[in-house]
């Protein structure tokens, strides 16, 4: 993915746009798929940006104890925590699993939590099953 400043030339208005690559905002111009969501002018141009570099200094910075993000990340990993020793796992059948608790009112002594694809979330959705979607950080030290 790659993220473009652009600006509308008819109004001047500056936004930021994400495309699959370089080649992939080049195809869309050229078939003038873009547009000014203010004035809807397809007069659309890149503007002068400069990479955002992330460097040793910056890493460690950023996951110090006392910022910001580790502390989210702790968080987090507190309600990992609590999921893993209160749910019971069922990877990859979580939508299946959550159908069968749901349709065949199968008793289970613990909640359930797993991995399902955005669509599959979106059709239990659709049924009425209730489910929530939480961050889930990979424990890196096992």
């Amino acid at each position: 993915m790659i993220k473009y400043k652009l600006k509308c030339k008819k109004c001047s208005l500056l936004f930021d746009s994400w495309f699959a690559s370089s080649e992939e905002y080049e195809k869309l111009k050229k078939k003038k798929y873009l547009n000014c969501h203010k004035c809807g002018s397809i007069k659309i141009e890149k503007t002068l940006m400069a990479p955002k570099l992330i460097n040793k200094s910056w890493k460690k910075n950023i996951f110090t104890k006392d910022n910001k993000y580790s502390k989210i990340d702790e968080k987090i990993k507190e309600y990992q925590k609590f999921i893993k020793k209160n749910f019971e796992y069922v990877g990859e059948n979580f939508a299946y699993e959550a159908r069968s608790i749901h349709y065949k009112n199968k008793k289970k002594n613990k909640g359930i939590y797993g991995t399902a694809s955005k669509q599959e979330i979106k059709d239990l959705s659709d049924e009425g099953i209730k489910t929530e979607i939480i961050p889930w950080i990979e424990d890196k030290n096992n």
